[in-house]
């Protein structure tokens, strides 16, 4: 990596742009636009998300603050908020859209190898949704409830190094089950959800396309018991039974046998029961399974502490998906550098180092290892000593 270049020009130097060129094409994001192109328009607002902008008028700031680096950042021109709040209205937002998914593949390839923390070769991944509150007078498209405006991300999460490989941004008012029709599920592999995914037309989808689903079951179930495996009490799980469902509706929309299996917590003392199609791995690799579902809980944490999702510079709906697509590439593009340069620390630390040296002339792998700088003791001092035991 060229030692001249500043931070933000060799993290930028990570993305696909030809791939990003194609999408602009395909939309016309830079049809007949003199000033701020796509491109200056994805640097400008991943600038805010690496350092934490809160406004159009704090990004035009902190850039107008250095004009002579306006250039090797890759700006042609000062960025100026009315000229940026016109393109994140505008541009359309599948063009980030398409930039987030091409780096979700990315970084699936890089940590394809990670740990899941158990014997499970298969793939796993978690569905969930986030909400975003929004004020029902500056934002009354995005359909929540009668008094607030919201929006939801819903994602899933391969579970092997945290990385989005679905995500989609709905109204508020939009419910989890209804994700499941938009999923393509993968042969052999397993598909964690809560209790709001549980849909036996749904689930039975998953079963014939040859995946496997663990999901909790609700208090009203309705089955009867077919079969008990033997099972040892003092690792939780308290019963292991395939089950048929009783219900008229049910059945017809599940018409196979279920896997069912009571689960003591014993951190917490609280009792789970798990639903599954899978019957060969263990009970105890089933909750286990499970577990790692808050994963995508840490993600949705992680993401809206970290980056800038919850407080939108425009009141579009473009706006507002723009912003959200950019922020997820951002987290995707410090994964991607994490893994390609094997940089120590956590995803956090790194974003911290970034957020100040940006601006600085150095490798982008000499700024963000992690040196541990001692004081040096010195040995000739004029400082007198105060006192001498």
């Amino acid at each position: 990596m060229n030692a001249g270049k500043l931070l933000f020009a060799q993290l930028m130097d990570f993305l696909p742009w030809t791939s990003f060129a194609r999408s602009v094409a395909r939309y016309d994001g830079d049809h007949r636009v003199r000033s701020l192109s796509c491109a200056e328009q994805f640097r400008a607002m991943a600038f805010a998300q690496l350092t934490y902008r809160e406004s159009l008028r704090d990004i035009e700031a902190c850039l107008s603050a250095q004009p002579a680096k306006l250039y090797p950042m890759g700006f042609r021109s000062p960025v100026r908020r009315s000229t940026l709040a016109e393109a994140n209205e505008s541009r359309d937002w599948r063009i980030y859209a398409e930039l987030a998914q091409r780096l979700m593949l990315q970084a699936r390839k890089l940590y394809a190898n990670e740990d899941l923390g158990m014997d499970l070769d298969a793939a796993a991944y978690a569905l969930d949704s986030t909400t975003i509150d929004l004020c029902l007078s500056l934002f009354p498209w995005a359909h929540f409830r009668s008094t607030k405006s919201a929006v939801k991300m819903h994602t899933l999460l391969d579970l092997r190094g945290n990385i989005p490989t679905f995500i989609r941004v709905t109204c508020g008012d939009v419910h989890d089950v209804n994700i499941l029709d938009q999923i393509v599920p993968q042969p052999g592999a397993y598909y964690v959800m809560d209790r709001g995914y549980l849909d036996y037309s749904r689930l039975y989808r998953i079963h014939l396309a040859g995946g496997f689903f663990v999901t909790r079951a609700k208090s009203n179930l309705d089955a009867c018991r077919i079969y008990s495996r033997p099972t040892d009490k003092q690792t939780g799980v308290l019963a292991d039974q395939s089950i048929a469902l009783n219900g008229y509706g049910s059945r017809k929309d599940y018409p196979s046998h279920l896997r069912r299996i009571r689960f003591r917590d014993p951190d917490t003392g609280k009792y789970l029961v798990f639903l599954t199609n899978q019957f060969t791995l263990p009970a105890t690799i089933i909750c286990a399974l499970y577990k790692c579902r808050w994963q995508i809980e840490l993600f949705f944490k992680w993401i809206k502490q970290h980056l800038r999702i919850k407080a939108f510079d425009g009141t579009s709906e473009n706006a507002v998906k723009t912003q959200i697509w950019i922020a997820v590439s951002v987290y995707l593009l410090v994964a991607i550098v994490k893994k390609r340069l094997d940089l120590p620390g956590s995803l956090y630390t790194l974003l911290q180092v970034i957020s100040v040296t940006l601006f600085e002339k150095m490798p982008i792998s000499q700024a963000l290892q992690q040196n541990n700088y001692t004081s040096p003791q010195l040995t000739d001092s004029n400082q007198l000593i105060l006192f001498n035991f």
